[in-house]
């Protein structure tokens, strides 16, 4: 098939036939509506989130693995090859069809896997229906051999029905299976129906269990790690020179079986996107096909959330595979996962959809999924979603939807001054806010084991200040757009300005982190600062922006983000590893966050103005896209070398603040240009004057 799509996220025996190295290569694919699948190139299970098909059978997030694995074997005469690999409980790997497998690459999402076994090559291919919960798995023949003898495949498919964060025990799930000759219908009463299709070759039902299936990373981050699965059938399929053969499973009551067409709707999705970013966002024509990837996992976190007064709602899956969609997460994800991409509606209507749950002035963390209530423990996701309003606004130029909410906005700013949750006020006494009481985490910094906060972060918080400047002065732009008053948002910004000078360290060596907590000032050098660089409006002098992107450039940049805590303070954690304790106690105090990395780029070029200096900062993130989850970009990583990924591998808010920093800095490269060649033009048109 002739697309645009990126493949340079490819790689041959040497990954794929070391079991360690082909399982640290994950795959994931998303399907638009909250659900998944995912796996490594080895094909083992090694995350309890690993599956064909995890589908949210209870929407919006109520997410179950009800697919777990195809498990394909050759049969050529009397062999049977496996091309399936799985880990057990006892520490053995049985069946290696690992080593069979001759290469591995990504086309646009779509992984791909070519087996070579003797003379017989074997092409596997596994994509997700956008907009469905359906996925396809498909095996061809490849033309360039010339095998005559007849050759078939085996494939067991082993099903579930637990929710993605759990694990499965024998006959926990106990399902009624009907068969048609090509068609399963494995019948979970009362809750979802998993239907399974064949294409050339037909089905036999089963009722077997596989117990002690072991999933090594969840047992090295200290969490149960056995698995367990049924297996509902085997399909036997033909296998004939360039002919697709598979398998197709869903919880969708209208299903075809038509492998090339959905195969082919897929790949289209994937191009069609990037030919609409490319039209939509000119900057993109001619990107490296790191960044094009990048434009590809950006529609992997998107997802629709229908509301009873809005019926086209959308919201952003903060990470694959345990966040659901957060109030902070999207909103600084926003502009990079929609604006950046052109995606216009898509960012009006997530906008709309969160002004539904906006309560005293606050937005909520965890945005509620069916039956539950919303939790507002975060005192930023508010000034983010000002923000993105504001990046919005000067991404579309329209202001009819800004008219509508604004004085939802207005309210924001109202609840902010006379106090709301969380003890969140301005003082009045520096027009600084502050946030915070004992037991809770309200900033980004968020980390909590059982009753302890490991960050509290009490007091006035550097980043929530620059933000609260930030949207004052966009509330002042907003109302003189508007012709609303702006002198009330302008009175309050001065103020704010004049107080976060308390922040500047006397000896330039950047911000204070906490003003006015409990005990006191918190002068750790972490990476909060930077914001006050990176935002819209900034509340530092040119000097003061200088000494912070030193500082955070000198004591935290790494390759792939800014660490959370400088490497010489005593409560520095080098590696995120271990069980849920030493995990949580280290996530804030050590380890690389990839989302600073857009803002310190960005940082960078306001204080330095050399945009292809400060868009080299992105360029290591092209190597990640071939390891951890392939061809998108990981939470955080380690603060040491190798600085190895760590927590959700795709996290939207890392994809996002890159894809949004190298748009920004790649127009940057662009004005300059422009502004150069006008530069010339002038001299010439000059000089001919002289001349004359």
């Amino acid at each position: 098939m002739n697309t645009i799509l990126p493949t340079y996220i490819q790689f041959g025996r040497d990954i794929c036939g070391d079991l360690l190295l082909g399982e640290r290569h994950e795959w994931w694919l998303a399907n638009g509506l909250g659900g998944y699948a995912a796996g490594n190139i080895a094909g083992t299970l090694t995350r309890r989130y690993h599956g064909l098909l995890v589908a949210p059978v209870n929407p919006p997030l109520g997410r179950h693995l009800v697919f777990a694995k195809g498990d394909a074997t050759l049969i050529d005469g009397g062999q049977r090859i496996p091309l399936f690999s799985n880990r057990w409980g006892d520490g053995s790997i049985s069946p290696k069809g690992y080593l069979q497998i001759e290469s591995f690459h990504l086309e646009g999402r779509m992984p791909v896997w070519r087996f070579a076994i003797g003379d017989v090559r074997i092409e596997q291919r596994i994509w997700m229906e956008q907009g469905a919960n359906t996925t396809y798995l498909a095996f061809r023949l490849l033309s360039t051999n010339k095998v005559k003898r007849p050759l078939k495949l085996a494939i067991k498919l082993l099903a579930n029905s637990r929710d993605h964060h759990g694990s499965g025990h024998p006959w926990d799930f106990n399902p009624f299976i009907e068969k048609d000759t090509d068609t399963l219908y494995v019948r979970n009463p009362n809750w979802f129906t998993l239907t399974v299709k064949t294409r050339g070759g037909n089905l036999e039902s089963d009722m077997t269990w596989y117990d002690n299936f072991h999933l090594s990373t969840e047992r090295e981050r200290g969490l149960p790690d056995n698995d367990s699965h049924l297996c509902i059938g085997e399909a036997l399929l033909d296998l004939n020179s360039d002919e697709w053969v598979g398998i197709v499973a869903s919880t969708e009551e209208n299903l075809s079986n038509y492998l090339m067409e959905a195969m082919r709707r897929n790949l289209m999705f994937d191009a069609g996107q990037l030919k609409r970013t490319q039209v939509t966002v000119p900057e993109f024509i001619g990107a490296p096909e790191w960044v094009n990837q990048l434009v590809l996992s950006s529609s992997s976190f998107i997802f629709s959330r229908p509301l009873p007064d809005v019926p086209d709602g959308e919201s952003i899956i903060a990470g694959y595979p345990w966040f659901g969609d957060w109030g902070r997460d999207t909103m600084i994800a926003l502009p990079g996962l929609t604006l950046t991409t052109g995606r216009f509606d898509t960012a009006r209507r997530i906008l709309n959809t969160f002004a539904r749950f906006i309560d005293q002035g606050m937005l909520p963390n965890m945005f509620p999924g069916a039956g539950t209530t919303p939790e507002y423990n975060t005192v930023d996701a508010a000034l983010w979603y000002i923000e993105a309003w504001r990046a919005y606004v000067a991404a579309t130029r329209e202001t009819v939807n800004l008219k509508q909410v604004f004085p939802i906005l207005a309210e924001i700013i109202d609840w902010h001054i006379k106090g709301t949750r969380y003890q969140i006020k301005v003082d009045p006494a520096d027009g600084l806010l502050y946030a915070g009481e004992s037991g809770v985490q309200v900033t980004w910094m968020d980390a909590k084991v059982g009753d302890n906060v490991v960050t509290p972060r009490i007091g006035k918080p550097v980043e929530i200040n620059a933000l609260w400047y930030n949207a004052l002065i966009t509330m002042a732009e907003f109302a003189t757009m508007l012709k609303q008053p702006a002198t009330q948002y302008q009175e309050l910004a001065k103020k704010a300005k004049a107080g976060f000078k308390r922040f500047i360290k006397a000896d330039g060596t950047g911000l204070a982190d906490v003003l006015d907590g409990p005990e006191g000032d918190d002068l750790s050098l972490r990476p909060n600062q930077i914001f006050a660089v990176s935002l819209h409006a900034s509340p530092l002098d040119d000097k003061s922006q200088r000494e912070v992107v030193s500082a955070c450039g000198r004591e935290l940049l790494t390759s792939y983000g800014l660490r959370s805590l400088n490497v010489s303070h005593p409560e520095f954690k080098p590696r995120y590893e271990g069980g849920v304790w030493e995990r949580d106690t280290s996530y804030h105090q050590g380890p690389v966050w990839a989302f600073l990395l857009g803002h310190y780029a960005i940082a960078e070029y306001k204080v330095s103005g050399d945009a292809i200096a400060a868009q080299a900062n992105l360029e290591p993130i092209r190597d990640h896209l071939m390891s951890g989850a392939l061809g998108t970009v990981s939470e955080i990583f380690d603060g040491v070398v190798p600085h190895t990924p760590r927590g959700a591998p795709a996290q939207a808010w890392s994809v996002a603040c890159i894809l949004e920093a190298w748009v920004y800095l790649e127009r940057q490269k662009n004005k300059s240009a422009h502004e150069v060649t006008a530069l010339k033009k002038t001299n010439i048109v000059s000089l001919s004057k002289v001349e004359a």
